[in-house]
């Protein structure tokens, strides 16, 4: 877990948005995380993907020249929400701020840093298969009750 106010720590230069591609689309997580779901636009970064990682049901955004990666950029986040979603996201994340077509301003993304597999990650298959039990491991972590998922 990263302490958003240590200087130099993952947290030491964000903003109130935050990029995001993979479960933290979905208001039914960000409702079980933050208490609420944030305001959010449409956004598509270019040359990354959203990448499968292996034995997780969570993605990854990887660097890859011509491809498109969608997603949302989350608005009006507080330092404590920062705080919950710094914890929650895995350590081979790291915070880069990247940028999205039509924005004029990069913004912070978690980048996965670690191995990934060929394939794309789906957040409909996510939406259908996973979802349900994804949120219920949400709730779980937020009482203390397991590992970050």
């Amino acid at each position: 877990m990263t302490d958003g106010a240590t200087p130099g720590g993952r947290l030491a230069a964000v903003t109130d948005s935050l990029f995001v591609y993979g479960t933290l689309q979905f208001g039914p997580v960000l409702d079980e995380l933050l208490g609420r779901v944030p305001d959010f636009e449409v956004a598509v970064a270019r040359d990354w993907r959203v990448a499968v990682l292996p034995r997780r049901l969570y993605p990854g955004l990887v660097p890859q020249p011509g491809r498109l990666a969608g997603g949302l950029v989350l608005g009006g986040l507080t330092a404590a929400e920062w705080d919950v979603i710094d914890a929650f996201e895995d350590d081979e994340y790291e915070l880069h701020p990247i940028r999205l077509i039509g924005r004029d301003d990069p913004v912070p993304a978690y980048v996965w840093t670690a191995e990934v597999t060929r394939n794309d990650w789906i957040a409909e298959t996510f939406a259908t298969d996973h979802l349900e039990r994804y949120v219920a491991r949400c709730a779980r972590w937020r009482r203390g009750e397991g590992e970050p998922v």
